[in-house]
């Protein structure tokens, strides 16, 4: 979070612009299958391979 605060500090003083988004994996996900899930996310929303091993990660710790 530090780093996230940080950069979005450096941004602005240099009058750049930021976004933040944020997921909510919350139990709606246990319903998904996670692969197609994650292939969604690169695929419809080009996140990069770090964030989808990112993402993949969180899903894994999820399994009951």
């Amino acid at each position: 979070m530090l780093r996230v605060w940080s950069d979005i500090l450096m941004a602005a003083d240099v009058q750049q612009v930021t976004l933040l988004a944020m997921i909510d994996l919350s139990a709606t996900f246990d319903c998904v299958d996670h692969i197609i899930l994650l292939r969604r996310f690169q695929i419809g929303a080009g996140l990069t391979d770090v964030v989808i091993e990112w993402i993949a990660s969180l899903l894994s710790e999820r399994i009951t």
